[in-house]
């Protein structure tokens, strides 16, 4: 039988969207939902995809939840999908999975691939060290260092020299350590790593001075490792960046959809108990953070 034309017109117009486009018309197709996530980033997202477990996690589930009742779809499947960091851009474009539920820093670079919801966690860079880390090592990393001595630039150069760093491959981390080795000169090596795991190894092993990364992260790896004892993250933070969830780009029916429950639940003070649960007490600080992330 040959269709008419004007029967055509509908589908090739759905046919020619792009995949990105099509997130909740897939799902209520399917009824299914699915949720990407990187495994072992404690606290906020790892363990089996038979039941993950973390704060990102959480989040995700109250956002399935609020799907299915804007999208009338109380049968809803939720199936998990363990990513590789280095597939989290294919994996949302290719509609392998429909969010990610484990954070990333929006970046400018980042955003052509992926889009992202409001903030949901503000992101702290810290530092990880060998027990016995040197003298000239700590001094630099812990910023006492005083601009005014001079000889200032020497001495940075001095504690960081001949020094091997290790970060996460393609995090934002991995960029800022360069820039800095870049900006005071310092010859050293950097080792980007895929996981949190890897990099608290090397430390152990000593085949690392320093290990930059999420220090939340850092700290709840380290402890998971058992490598107390042999590594320590130091208390200072370099920077702060926000983390959010993630999604294809140009998906804005679903990005509307996260982004509506992350703030209900900013708002609610909902968020202040699960904080509490993964992070400890919020500071006042973190919660006028949330509250600044809400949308109206």
């Amino acid at each position: 039988m040959k269709l008419s034309p004007l029967v055509c017109l509908p589908l090739l117009a759905l046919l020619t969207l792009p995949l990105s486009a099509q997130t909740l018309e897939r799902v209520r197709a399917g009824n299914n939902l699915t949720l990407g996530y990187v495994d072992h980033l404690q606290p906020f997202s790892s363990g089996p995809e038979t039941q993950p477990v973390g704060y990102a996690i959480e989040l995700c589930q109250r956002i399935a939840d609020r799907l299915k009742r804007e999208q009338a779809l109380p049968q809803l499947q939720l199936r998990y999908r363990m990513v590789e960091r280095e597939r989290v851009s294919e994996a949302l474009r290719s509609g392998e999975v429909d969010l990610l539920c484990s954070p990333l820093v929006a970046t400018l670079e980042r955003r052509r691939e992926v889009s992202f919801s409001v903030p949901i966690y503000p992101s702290g860079r810290g530092v990880a060290v060998r027990s016995e880390a040197s003298p000239a090592l700590l001094q630099v990393l812990e910023g006492q260092v005083k601009r005014t001595v001079p000889q200032w630039r020497a001495s940075i150069n001095r504690g960081l020299a001949r020094g091997t760093f290790v970060v996460i491959a393609g995090s934002t981390a991995e960029r800022w350590v360069r820039e800095q080795l870049r900006l005071f000169g310092v010859v050293s090596t950097l080792v980007p790593v895929q996981s949190f795991a890897e990099g608290t190894a090397l430390l152990r092993e000593g085949k690392a001075d320093a290990f930059f990364g999420d220090r939340v992260v850092l700290q709840n790896q380290v402890a998971a490792s058992g490598a107390g004892d042999q590594v320590r993250v130091l208390d200072r933070l370099f920077d702060l960046e926000s983390a959010a969830l993630s999604m294809a780009r140009g998906d804005e029916d679903l990005r509307l959809l996260v982004d509506s429950e992350l703030s209900l639940i900013y708002r609610s003070g909902e968020i202040e108990p699960l904080y509490r649960r993964y992070f400890g007490e919020p500071s006042e600080q973190v919660l006028l953070l949330f509250k600044a992330y809400a949308l109206p």
